[in-house]
């Protein structure tokens, strides 16, 4: 199985501004707000130099799964100021996550880990995902308030 693979067997798309490639897979009806009830979305990033989720933040937790592939590092940069670096993958019991639910309001960004070739994962959201929620990441406003995360902030970031 490759990267080529499951774009092809999903329909994968580039993610606009945030990097990787999605296919959203299930939207709930809609809520009087606009946004639907709920939302999963599919997702692959491979070790591509370019290719990772920038740091972002959303108004709903939102919750990722390890599907298949190499693990994945995470960025999280919670708003009392506060950082970690959770992994997804499989081995659970080396203190990988198959399941992570990642708090509102918390920035966060993610590439597949060094050595890895590719990573498949999914993401729900309740309620859905809207791309009005979607803030982007600064890098500089960002290491301003995350100093000793620096080193990892600009990476994960794009204009």
């Amino acid at each position: 199985m490759t990267p080529e693979d499951l774009v092809a067997h999903y329909g994968l798309e580039p993610i606009p501004r945030e990097g990787g490639r999605f296919r959203r897979t299930w939207a709930g009806p809609e809520r009087p707000d606009g946004r639907p009830e709920g939302s999963a979305m599919v997702a692959l990033l491979t070790a591509e130099p370019d290719d990772f989720s920038a740091l972002h933040r959303l108004p709903s937790d939102e919750i990722w799964h390890f599907y298949l592939g190499d693990p994945l590092d995470l960025l999280l940069l919670a708003p009392d100021g506060t950082s970690s670096t959770p992994v997804l993958g499989p081995d659970v019991l080396g203190g990988q996550h198959v399941q992570l639910t990642i708090p509102a309001g918390t920035w966060m960004g993610a590439r597949v880990a060094a050595g890895g070739t590719w990573t498949l994962f999914g993401c729900t959201m309740a309620p859905g995902f809207t791309y009005e929620g979607y803030e982007h990441g600064d890098a500089a406003q960002l290491t301003a308030r995350y100093p000793s995360e620096a080193a990892r902030i600009v990476p994960l970031c794009r204009p």
